[in-house]
């Protein structure tokens, strides 16, 4: 297939009916010596300027890798995309040049990657490795490129920037260290930002602030962003709209309000329920029973039903298709109308 290029991505403006990024039945598989792992399944999902997509789910749900292939940051091989599309603002990702999809990355598309400490370089300064994203891409001297680093950490609220900028990734906190990694991320100005689980390991006073942080840089640039998570309290306040991930699909999408106000999949009600609360002091916590399906050996039927509670003999052999509920949010369910009245039969 012929490569595109960048010229064909259209400029900053306006995009008419087009999502600003829009992914669509995308399938990523990885060739191990155990056999195919098929990590994600038919995903779909789209991102508007100024919006915020909570994308949620266990470890091994596929999230990380959505993001990934959007980035084009996978080793391929082992991995492959047999099919789908990444489009940004109307142009599929997949079809550019390798050159094109570089140029992309960090500039127009960047993302905030989950181990700050493990994304940092500990040999080079922090302010070094910030200001090198206007070296290579913005092709300033070293002398203004600093400058501008300085001027990023002073935005992301990291204390004494000007002194600090010359320490390495082991001399901040957890919290700062996660606040350069937005500084890079943001440098260049993109249009869509992803942030991989961007509050894990993290105490909650932090994670807010983080979250806040987020937030504002936002507003400030009217950017899209997809927040990766695993944790459904982080993204109450922030999120306009949720896609719930399981065993490498979506199960369940909706604006945020619907998930949190009557969740259609009981995938989706279990994360809920799991949440600790404050007005069940001294109740054990809910948690899901059993773990998720191993993606070499899957289960027939609908991933989710040997850990459902509203399991149905076709459950067993049908896998449910996405359904459209009420035009505004879907449910890979065959009873996700028992899951919204909250009957189990």
């Amino acid at each position: 297939m012929k490569k595109t290029s960048l010229d064909t991505l259209p400029a900053e403006g306006g995009l008419g009916d087009e999502p600003l990024l829009a992914v669509d039945n995308l399938h990523v598989e990885f060739a191990t010596r155990a056999g195919t792992v098929r990590a994600v399944n038919g995903v779909s999902y789209s991102l508007g300027p100024g919006e915020t997509l909570a994308v949620l789910g266990e470890s091994g749900s596929g999230k990380s890798v959505t993001a990934q292939a959007i980035m084009g940051i996978l080793d391929m091989p082992p991995a492959r995309i047999p099919k789908g599309e990444i489009r940004f603002r109307g142009t599929d990702l997949l079809k550019l040049s390798d050159e094109a999809r570089t140029q992309v990355r960090g500039q127009r598309i960047a993302m905030i990657f989950q181990d700050a400490l493990s994304a940092l370089n500990p040999v080079f300064t922090v302010g070094w490795q910030i200001s090198e994203m206007f070296r290579v891409h913005r092709g300033m001297s070293k002398r203004d490129a600093m400058i501008k680093a300085v001027e990023l950490m002073d935005r992301v609220r990291i204390p004494a920037a000007k002194q600090r900028v010359n320490d390495y990734p082991h001399q901040f906190s957890g919290g700062m260290r996660q606040r350069i990694m937005i500084a890079m991320s943001i440098a260049l100005d993109p249009e869509v930002l992803i942030a991989d689980e961007p509050t894990t390991a993290l105490d909650v006073t932090v994670q807010a602030q983080i979250m806040e942080l987020l937030a504002e840089l936002q507003r400030e640039s009217n950017m899209g962003m997809i927040l990766i998570t695993h944790d459904l309290g982080v993204v109450a306040d922030v999120a306009d709209k949720i896609a719930v991930m399981y065993a490498g699909r979506i199960v369940e999408n909706a604006p945020v309000h619907d998930i949190y106000r009557n969740p259609a999949h009981p995938y989706t009600k279990g994360l809920l329920e799991s949440i600790p609360r404050v007005d069940l002091k001294g109740q054990e916590l809910y948690a899901i029973k059993g773990l998720p399906p191993n993606l070499l050996d899957m289960p027939t039927g609908c991933a989710f039903h040997p850990r459902c509670p509203y399991r149905q003999d076709n459950c067993v052999t049908d896998n449910p298709p996405l359904y459209e509920i009420n035009g505004r949010r879907n449910s890979a369910c065959h009873y996700w109308r028992e899951v919204l009245d909250g009957d189990q039969g």
